[in-house]
C-alpha cells in the first residue's frame, strides 16, 4: 500500500508518526471517508469543507483543498485503486502530553483500500449511552471514536451491525458511523444538527434530492418510543450509501427495504452518475 504523508508518497510500512503527536496522546484530529467511483472521489468539495470546519474548531489548519485533492488522486493512482474508500486524516501534530493547546505542525495523511460493499440491509439496536448534543465536539467530525468503537461492538455482541445513540433529551441522534432515516406516516424524518448528530455529507445530498423531487421530508426530534411506529427506516453514509433497516432491537419494521427507502437510494445512485462533485 501507498500512502501519502505531509506531501510525499511513500509504502505503508516506511510511514512514521510521532509517539508525541496528538492525535494519539489526546485524540486532537479531524478526518473525513470518501466513497470513490471509477477513480474519483465523490462530493470531494463537501467533504473538504467539512474538514475544514471541524480543523478550525479544534484549531488544526487543514492543508489547502488543491493539495489534498492532488494528493488523493495521487495515492489512488499509486494503488491502481479505481473502487475505493478513500481517509484524509489531519491530526494536531507533534506536542507535549496534555490537553493544552500547542503551536504545533499539523500532520497530514491520505490513504486509500479497495471498497467492500455493505449488505443490502443492517439490524440496528439502541446502545446504553447517549450523545451529548452539547458538547464541545456535538456535529465535528473528529478522530476521538472510542466511543463508536465501544457502542459498534455493542451491537455486534447482540447480533446487530450497527448502533444507535440517543442524546440527552432521549431523541435519536445518530448510528456510530452513519445518520439514520425513519419513515413515519408517509413523511421521511432525521434528526436535526440541534440532536447533535454529525451532519453526514450523504445526509445532505439526500436532503437535497429528496425536496427536490417534492417528497416530504423534514429535519425533527425522533423519541426513542416513535422508532417503533416507523414503517421503513435506513442509514446514510459514504460507504452505506443508502442501507435499509431490518429490525430495531429486535423489533422488525414493516418494509425493509420500503418503498420510500428504494426511492431515495434510486434519486440519490442518479445522483452520483450525473455529478461528481455535487
Amino acid at each position: 500500500m501507498i500512502v501519502w504523508l505531509d506531501g510525499v508518497l511513500m509504502a505503508l510500512e516506511q510511514a512514521r508518526i510521532s509517539p508525541l503527536d496528538r492525535g494519539l496522546t489526546v485524540g486532537d484530529g479531524v478526518f473525513e471517508t470518501l466513497r470513490v467511483y471509477d477513480g474519483v472521489p465523490f462530493a470531494f468539495s463537501r467533504h473538504y469543507t467539512r474538514l475544514r470546519i471541524a480543523g478550525d474548531a479544534l484549531g488544526i489548519v487543514v492543508p489547502h483543498r488543491d493539495t489534498l485533492r492532488a494528493a488523493a488522486v495521487a495515492v489512488l493512482e499509486a494503488n491502481n485503486l479505481r473502487d475505493a474508500r478513500l481517509r484524509i486524516t489531519v491530526t494536531g501534530g507533534e506536542g507535549p502530553p496534555g490537553s493544552s493547546r500547542v503551536a504545533a505542525t499539523p500532520v497530514a495523511v491520505v490513504l486509500a483500500v479497495p471498497f467492500t460493499p455493505s449488505g443490502a440491509t443492517a439490524e440496528v439496536v439502541v446502545c446504553p449511552w447517549t450523545r451529548n448534543e452539547r458538547s464541545a465536539t456535538a456535529g465535528l467530525k473528529t478522530i476521538s471514536y472510542a466511543a463508536n468503537v465501544r457502542a459498534l461492538a455493542y451491537a455486534e455482541g447482540h447480533g446487530a451491525n450497527e448502533a444507535l445513540f440517543a442524546n440527552t433529551s432521549g431523541n435519536l441522534c445518530e448510528a456510530t458511523g452513519s445518520n439514520v432515516f425513519v419513515v413515519i406516516d408517509g413523511e421521511l424524518r432525521t434528526p436535526p444538527p440541534s440532536a447533535g448528530c454529525l451532519l453526514g455529507v450523504t445526509r445532505a445530498l439526500i436532503l437535497d434530492v429528496t425536496r427536490a423531487a417534492a417528497m416530504r421530508v423534514g429535519e425533527t426530534d425522533i423519541a426513542l418510543d416513535d422508532l417503533r411506529r416507523a414503517d421503513e427506516a435506513f442509514l446514510s453514509s459514504s460507504t452505506r450509501e443508502v442501507q435499509a433497516i431490518t429490525s430495531i432491537d429486535g423489533w422488525p419494521l414493516p418494509h425493509a427495504p420500503g418503498p420510500i427507502s428504494q426511492r431515495v437510494a434510486a434519486l440519490y445512485a442518479d445522483l452520483v452518475t450525473q455529478d461528481m462533485d455535487p
